[in-house]
């Protein structure tokens, strides 16, 4: 019979091993199996375990960020937004709780909302209104409600840094129809002197405009010598050219006063003497010129007036109110269709 140890195998002289070692593994002392020479290193031993796992970053373990218990957790998750002053409002204006507590409190964007669709459905009316396409809405000419003022600013090229003439410019006179014939006269010159340069600036000399031109009386301005002429060009500093463009110009004018008894009559009889209204909501949708100012440059110059382009001619309109270019989302284009009262023109006498 084999003795009990005879299961083991038999340790030979040159075998020598190494004797057991105790390791500490999370506290406890464990034995592990003896290694033989063969394998001078030892194992290393392996690394206790973290007796505390960390949370990740994104979840908090803090009470105060736990919902109480009375809390119910909503259906749906709206994301909310800080605005500049510190006020608390959802991107999305669908309430989606049917608690009690206001959703959309003053200067979220849903109250803004909501009144800038009361705008449009007020600018609407007025439109349909004033054309008569409705009866229904009765629109008072004389006064524009204030609720269409709430969200409406200037023209897009109207800027915080724009002069302050050019600003009044734009709120009293652009876009407002002129049947005076001496500012119209005015406003042709003065369009023609931009070109080149700026409104700002030839704002600026407006009044060395009119000392030049005597207030821009047609009959005078036309009987400007050439010694005058010069002496003008270098007192005020305008080009020579440019003076003797608006004497042949104020020559055809009083030509045109006598077959047309006014500039005015021959200029607004283009339009049918009603302003064109446009409904432009960016300023960089606006031509530089139409057809119908392609059609006054071309008559013009056949009369013969000179520095008549077409952009010219456009200007001219925009300033003189032929066309009304204001932008729907600036008050002075309500403003200005109400000032464009119908007139009766005096019937022309045509002279061949």
């Amino acid at each position: 019979m084999c003795s009990s140890n005879s299961k083991f195998r038999h340790r030979q002289p040159n075998d020598t091993a190494s004797p057991p070692t105790l390791f500490d593994i999370n506290g406890r002392r464990v034995l592990q199996p003896a290694t033989s020479n063969r394998n001078s290193t030892l194992p290393e031993p392996p690394r206790p375990l973290k007796t505390t796992l960390s949370l990740p970053k994104s979840i908090s373990t803090s009470k105060a960020n736990q919902p109480p218990a009375s809390c119910t957790t909503p259906k749906s998750v709206i994301p909310v937004k800080k605005a500049k002053n510190g006020t608390l409002y959802d991107r999305n204006p669908i309430e989606t709780n049917t608690d009690s507590s206001p959703r959309s409190p003053p200067g979220s964007i849903a109250a803004a909302r909501r009144k800038q669709v009361a705008v449009m459905q007020v600018q609407r009316k007025m439109k349909i209104a004033h054309y008569g396409r409705s009866k229904s809405y009765s629109f008072d000419r004389n006064c524009v409600t204030s609720a269409v003022f709430v969200q409406q600013k200037r023209c897009s090229f109207i800027t915080p840094s724009s002069d302050a003439i050019y600003v009044a410019y734009h709120d009293d006179e652009w876009g407002v129809p002129v049947h005076d014939d001496k500012i119209l006269f005015e406003l042709l010159v003065l369009t023609g002197a931009q070109v080149g340069s700026d409104w700002t600036s030839v704002l600026k000399k407006r009044q060395q405009f009119r000392e030049a031109f005597s207030g821009f009386d047609a009959d005078i301005v036309s009987k400007y010598s050439e010694k005058r002429i010069q002496s003008l060009s270098s007192k005020y500093g305008i080009e020579v050219s440019f003076v003797r463009g608006v004497v042949d110009n104020s020559k055809s004018i009083s030509e045109i006063n006598k077959m047309f008894h006014s500039f005015n009559n021959y200029i607004w009889g283009f339009v049918n003497h009603k302003p064109i209204v446009s409904q432009y909501k960016s300023s960089h949708k606006m031509p530089v010129k139409t057809s119908k100012a392609e059609a006054i440059s071309k008559d013009m110059v056949r009369r013969g007036f000179r520095q008549v382009g077409p952009t010219i001619i456009y200007s001219f309109m925009q300033a003189a109110g032929l066309t009304n270019d204001h932008l729907i989302t600036c008050p002075r284009h309500h403003q200005c269709v109400t000032l464009a009262s119908p007139t009766t023109p005096t019937p022309p006498s045509f002279v061949k």
